[in-house]
Protein backbone atom coordinates (compact mmCIF):
# COMPACT_ATOMS: atom_id res chain seq x y z
CA UNK A 1 0.00 0.00 0.00
CA UNK A 2 1.12 3.86 -0.42
CA UNK A 3 1.04 6.53 1.44
CA UNK A 4 -1.66 7.95 -0.95
CA UNK A 5 -3.83 4.66 0.61
CA UNK A 6 -3.08 5.26 4.14
CA UNK A 7 -4.25 9.02 3.61
CA UNK A 8 -7.40 7.99 1.97
CA UNK A 9 -8.00 5.45 4.63
CA UNK A 10 -7.16 8.29 7.72
CA UNK A 11 -10.29 10.65 5.97
CA UNK A 12 -12.47 8.02 5.58
CA UNK A 13 -12.70 8.14 9.49
CA UNK A 14 -12.36 10.91 10.20
CA UNK A 15 -15.46 12.03 7.92
CA UNK A 16 -17.22 9.54 10.12
CA UNK A 17 -16.11 9.60 13.82
CA UNK A 18 -14.09 13.05 13.72
CA UNK A 19 -17.41 16.02 12.21
CA UNK A 20 -15.42 19.22 11.42
CA UNK A 21 -14.38 21.13 14.70
CA UNK A 22 -13.79 25.08 14.69
CA UNK A 23 -11.43 24.93 17.70
CA UNK A 24 -9.43 22.47 16.08
CA UNK A 25 -9.25 23.31 12.53
CA UNK A 26 -7.54 26.69 13.95
CA UNK A 27 -5.43 25.47 15.98
CA UNK A 28 -3.96 23.98 13.37
CA UNK A 29 -4.23 27.39 11.25
CA UNK A 30 -3.01 29.12 13.76
CA UNK A 31 -0.13 27.02 14.88
CA UNK A 32 0.93 26.63 10.88
CA UNK A 33 0.60 31.17 10.93
CA UNK A 34 3.05 30.97 13.10
CA UNK A 35 5.70 28.84 11.49
CA UNK A 36 5.24 26.28 13.82
CA UNK A 37 6.21 22.54 12.39
CA UNK A 38 3.49 20.42 11.09
CA UNK A 39 4.22 17.33 13.54
CA UNK A 40 0.94 17.56 15.64
CA UNK A 41 -0.94 14.34 16.33
CA UNK A 42 -3.22 12.93 13.35
CA UNK A 43 -7.30 13.61 14.16
CA UNK A 44 -7.62 9.92 14.78
CA UNK A 45 -4.49 9.77 17.02
CA UNK A 46 -5.73 13.16 19.28
CA UNK A 47 -9.44 11.40 19.21
CA UNK A 48 -7.27 7.56 20.65
CA UNK A 49 -5.62 10.12 23.31
CA UNK A 50 -9.27 11.39 24.08
CA UNK A 51 -10.81 8.11 24.61
CA UNK A 52 -7.78 6.52 26.55
CA UNK A 53 -8.37 9.72 29.10
CA UNK A 54 -12.19 9.03 29.06
CA UNK A 55 -11.75 5.29 29.93
CA UNK A 56 -9.45 6.08 32.39
CA UNK A 57 -11.20 8.45 33.87
CA UNK A 58 -8.90 10.59 33.89
CA UNK A 59 -8.23 14.14 36.61
CA UNK A 60 -5.05 14.63 36.20
CA UNK A 61 -3.48 14.53 32.74
CA UNK A 62 0.67 15.46 31.55
CA UNK A 63 1.75 16.23 28.84
CA UNK A 64 5.47 16.33 27.57
CA UNK A 65 5.84 18.41 24.53
CA UNK A 66 2.87 21.07 23.54
CA UNK A 67 3.78 22.26 20.19
CA UNK A 68 0.36 24.62 19.00
CA UNK A 69 -1.77 22.82 21.39
CA UNK A 70 -3.67 20.10 19.08
CA UNK A 71 -2.96 17.39 21.09
CA UNK A 72 -4.04 19.20 23.98
CA UNK A 73 -6.84 20.26 23.20
CA UNK A 74 -8.47 16.92 22.51
CA UNK A 75 -6.87 15.83 26.03
CA UNK A 76 -8.76 18.75 27.65
CA UNK A 77 -11.70 17.61 26.58
CA UNK A 78 -11.77 14.47 28.11
CA UNK A 79 -11.52 16.02 31.12
CA UNK A 80 -14.27 17.05 34.27
CA UNK A 81 -14.93 20.62 35.02
CA UNK A 82 -12.42 20.13 37.90
CA UNK A 83 -9.74 18.55 36.10
CA UNK A 84 -6.62 19.64 35.48
CA UNK A 85 -3.92 19.24 32.14
CA UNK A 86 -0.24 20.58 32.86
CA UNK A 87 1.88 20.48 29.76
CA UNK A 88 5.13 21.40 29.00
CA UNK A 89 6.76 22.90 26.28
CA UNK A 90 10.19 24.08 25.40
CA UNK A 91 9.61 26.79 23.21
CA UNK A 92 7.74 30.14 24.43
CA UNK A 93 6.78 31.26 20.92
CA UNK A 94 5.03 27.46 20.41
CA UNK A 95 3.69 28.30 23.99
CA UNK A 96 2.47 31.12 23.32
CA UNK A 97 0.81 29.97 20.50
CA UNK A 98 -1.24 26.97 22.12
CA UNK A 99 -2.19 29.03 25.26
CA UNK A 100 -4.54 30.83 22.79
CA UNK A 101 -5.33 27.58 20.73
CA UNK A 102 -6.85 26.85 24.22
CA UNK A 103 -8.59 30.09 25.09
CA UNK A 104 -10.05 29.95 21.45
CA UNK A 105 -11.62 26.42 22.37
CA UNK A 106 -12.77 27.66 26.00
CA UNK A 107 -10.62 25.38 28.00
CA UNK A 108 -7.88 27.78 29.40
CA UNK A 109 -8.94 27.44 32.63
CA UNK A 110 -8.44 23.31 32.86
CA UNK A 111 -4.82 23.69 30.92
CA UNK A 112 -1.60 24.72 33.27
CA UNK A 113 0.96 25.59 29.99
CA UNK A 114 4.08 25.64 31.16
CA UNK A 115 7.79 26.99 29.58
CA UNK A 116 11.02 25.25 29.80
CA UNK A 117 12.91 22.10 28.68
CA UNK A 118 10.78 19.51 29.97
CA UNK A 119 13.97 18.41 32.12
CA UNK A 120 14.22 21.09 33.85
CA UNK A 121 10.20 21.75 35.04
CA UNK A 122 9.39 18.15 35.52
CA UNK A 123 11.19 18.19 38.95
CA UNK A 124 9.25 21.20 39.62
CA UNK A 125 6.16 18.95 39.67
CA UNK A 126 7.47 16.42 42.19
CA UNK A 127 8.60 19.15 44.48
CA UNK A 128 4.96 20.93 44.52
CA UNK A 129 4.06 16.48 45.87
CA UNK A 130 1.14 17.05 43.48
CA UNK A 131 -1.46 13.95 43.45
CA UNK A 132 -0.28 11.66 40.78
CA UNK A 133 -1.10 11.70 37.00
CA UNK A 134 -4.03 9.32 35.30
CA UNK A 135 -2.31 9.96 32.02
CA UNK A 136 0.64 11.04 30.79
CA UNK A 137 1.65 11.83 27.04
CA UNK A 138 4.82 11.76 25.80
CA UNK A 139 5.42 13.68 22.61
CA UNK A 140 8.64 15.64 22.78
CA UNK A 141 12.34 15.60 21.32
CA UNK A 142 13.05 11.68 21.20
CA UNK A 143 16.93 11.79 22.32
CA UNK A 144 14.86 12.60 26.33
CA UNK A 145 12.59 10.07 25.82
CA UNK A 146 13.73 7.69 29.08
CA UNK A 147 14.40 10.61 31.03
CA UNK A 148 10.66 11.66 30.11
CA UNK A 149 9.30 8.38 31.04
CA UNK A 150 11.17 8.55 34.49
CA UNK A 151 9.78 11.77 35.83
CA UNK A 152 5.81 10.20 34.30
CA UNK A 153 6.21 7.33 36.20
CA UNK A 154 7.59 8.97 39.23
CA UNK A 155 4.46 11.35 38.75
CA UNK A 156 2.37 8.48 37.97
CA UNK A 157 0.21 6.04 40.37
CA UNK A 158 -0.71 2.16 40.15
CA UNK A 159 -3.26 2.41 37.38
CA UNK A 160 -1.82 5.19 35.47
CA UNK A 161 -1.05 4.81 31.74
CA UNK A 162 1.64 6.24 30.03
CA UNK A 163 1.57 6.75 26.32
CA UNK A 164 4.63 7.71 24.14
CA UNK A 165 4.67 9.15 20.37
CA UNK A 166 6.80 8.50 17.56
CA UNK A 167 8.46 5.23 18.57
CA UNK A 168 8.66 3.59 15.04
CA UNK A 169 10.46 6.12 13.59
CA UNK A 170 9.57 4.86 9.86
CA UNK A 171 11.11 1.25 11.16
CA UNK A 172 14.64 2.72 12.30
CA UNK A 173 13.77 1.55 15.89
CA UNK A 174 14.84 -1.80 14.99
CA UNK A 175 18.37 -0.92 13.46
CA UNK A 176 20.82 -1.48 16.23
CA UNK A 177 23.39 0.62 14.13
CA UNK A 178 21.64 3.54 14.14
CA UNK A 179 23.19 7.09 14.51
CA UNK A 180 20.40 9.54 14.95
CA UNK A 181 19.93 10.51 18.11
CA UNK A 182 16.19 10.31 17.80
CA UNK A 183 16.20 6.20 17.01
CA UNK A 184 18.77 6.38 19.46
CA UNK A 185 16.87 7.80 22.15
CA UNK A 186 13.84 5.54 21.72
CA UNK A 187 16.10 2.55 21.60
CA UNK A 188 16.91 3.55 25.33
CA UNK A 189 13.46 4.35 26.32
CA UNK A 190 12.52 0.97 25.31
CA UNK A 191 15.37 -0.80 26.92
CA UNK A 192 14.03 1.16 30.18
CA UNK A 193 10.45 0.14 29.97
CA UNK A 194 11.51 -3.72 29.47
CA UNK A 195 13.60 -3.50 32.26
CA UNK A 196 11.40 -2.01 34.77
CA UNK A 197 9.16 -4.47 36.67
CA UNK A 198 6.68 -1.92 38.10
CA UNK A 199 5.46 -1.43 34.31
CA UNK A 200 3.62 -3.97 31.40
CA UNK A 201 3.65 -2.12 27.86
CA UNK A 202 2.75 -2.57 23.75
CA UNK A 203 3.67 -1.13 21.16
CA UNK A 204 1.57 -0.18 17.77
CA UNK A 205 2.42 0.13 14.59
CA UNK A 206 0.47 2.90 12.74
CA UNK A 207 0.18 4.37 9.13
CA UNK A 208 -2.32 6.88 7.99
CA UNK A 209 -1.54 10.49 6.84
CA UNK A 210 1.37 10.68 8.95
CA UNK A 211 3.59 8.05 7.14
CA UNK A 212 4.43 4.99 8.94
CA UNK A 213 5.08 5.08 12.61
CA UNK A 214 3.49 3.85 16.18
CA UNK A 215 3.20 4.63 19.81
CA UNK A 216 3.75 2.77 23.26
CA UNK A 217 1.12 2.25 25.62
CA UNK A 218 2.41 1.82 29.04
CA UNK A 219 0.39 0.66 32.47
CA UNK A 220 1.50 1.13 35.58
CA UNK A 221 0.69 -2.24 37.36
CA UNK A 222 2.24 -1.76 40.74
Amino acid sequence: MSQHEWTAVDHYFEERFNPPDPALDAALQASDAAGLPAISVAANQGKLLQLVALAQGARRILEVGTLGGYSTIWLARALPSDGRLITLEADPTHAEVARANLDRAGLGALVDVRTGPALDTLPSLADDGPEPFDLVFIDANKDATAEYFDWALRLSRVGSVIVVDNVVRGGAVADPESNDPSVQGIQRFADRVAAEPRVSATTVQTVGSKGYDGFTMVVVTH
